[in-house]
């Protein structure tokens, strides 16, 4: 099944039953983005080789592939990295179902993580690939006897693999140790984003954001928070949603950098989820720093569990970083 818009099926969105005619190619620089588009450029693109929709972020040089023509070829293969080169791209991504696994896999892309229940009854998967001179030069990998329906080779250990599991070791140590503690109480308010401009800004210029809140999906329902507590702390986050799925991706603006800050961030994050799970939304996702302890303790103390690792797929204070995916259900947080 070809990938659409939020990794939706064909027959979900409006107006994307068929692919975007030339004409309709653009960047979103010189027209009016879509809702839900905030922080990324959209680019259609079709030819005879490829028909394809392309979410460029330029702060994190990442870019999104969404396919509206199934199949491996070389030409798409080739056509997209060399784009992603050209745009100063450094990270190239997809988010699919199952049964495209296998495509991508033969175009390059690596398996990095999945989204349990993205589609209700049904994972996401997201692959990845690396933009240098090596990948556009590299042939295709088509694993020998591998079908469409099958899952790919598992990925070779690697340092930056080792890494993610030990700070999730730690990470449900410390976990373990907070399960006696008095977490403060947290206030959840959803405000626009204008309320919270400023304080988004700042920590962009402090180098302490985890993220400029910049569109994951398209045509989604982008919401704002602010979750606070006594001592003055205040945690920015968001959620990109469609209701039709019944997931959320959560974002956190920053990453407590004190004990303090570390507690009422276990506590903001389980009152977001509280005001989620009461809405109906059934699961949720975020991606966080493999090397944000603190942070991941967050995550699993609140019931989610390391579901991926996105290699150089996040910026923080300018520097390129791998990201731990996290996901959780949130009707029953400890299903495995």
């Amino acid at each position: 099944m070809v990938a659409r818009a939020w990794g939706e099926r064909a027959d979900t969105k409006r107006g994307m039953g068929s692919a975007p005619s030339p004409a309709r190619a653009r960047r979103l620089g010189s027209e009016p983005p879509a809702a839900g588009m905030q922080g990324v450029e959209e680019m259609f693109v079709q030819n005879d080789a490829v028909s394809l929709c392309l979410l460029l972020n330029r702060r994190t040089k990442t870019m999104r592939v969404i396919d509206f023509r199934a199949g491996p070829s070389h030409a798409k293969r080739i056509f997209v990295l060399k784009l992603a080169k050209r745009e100063g791209i450094e990270k190239v991504y997809t988010l699919v179902e199952r049964d495209e696994v296998g495509t991508w896999v033969k175009l390059g892309f690596a398996k990095e993580a999945n989204i349990p229940g993205f589609y209700k009854r049904s994972d996401a998967f997201i692959l990845g690939a690396s933009v240098d001179a090596a990948a556009l030069q590299a042939d295709l990998r088509v694993p020998i006897g591998l079908e469409e329906d099958e899952d790919p080779p598992a990925p070779e250990p690697s340092a930056a693999h080792d890494f993610a599991e030990k700070t999730l070791a730690q990470a449900k140590k410390q976990s373990k140790d907070l399960a006696d503690r008095s977490l403060p109480l947290t206030k959840v308010a959803v405000v626009r984003e204008g309320d919270v401009r400023k304080t988004i800004d700042k920590a962009l210029k402090t180098g302490r954001a985890l993220t400029a809140f910049e569109a994951f999906g398209r045509d989604v329902e982008r919401r704002f928070f602010s979750l606070t507590s006594r001592g003055g702390f205040e945690l920015v986050a968001s959620t990109e949603s469609q209701s039709c799925f019944g997931n959320a991706f959560v974002e956190l603006l920053t990453g407590p950098k004190t004990e303090a800050e570390r507690l009422a961030t276990v506590s903001a994050l389980r009152a977001l989820c509280d005001k989620l799970l009461a809405e109906g939304v059934v699961s949720c996702f975020a991606v966080g720093p493999s090397d944000d302890l603190a942070l991941a303790t967050a995550f699993v103390f609140n019931g989610f569990r390391r579901t991926g690792l996105l290699l150089n797929h996040v910026t923080v204070g300018g520097e390129r970083k791998d990201a731990i995916v996290w996901s959780r259900k949130l009707a029953n947080p400890t299903d495995e």
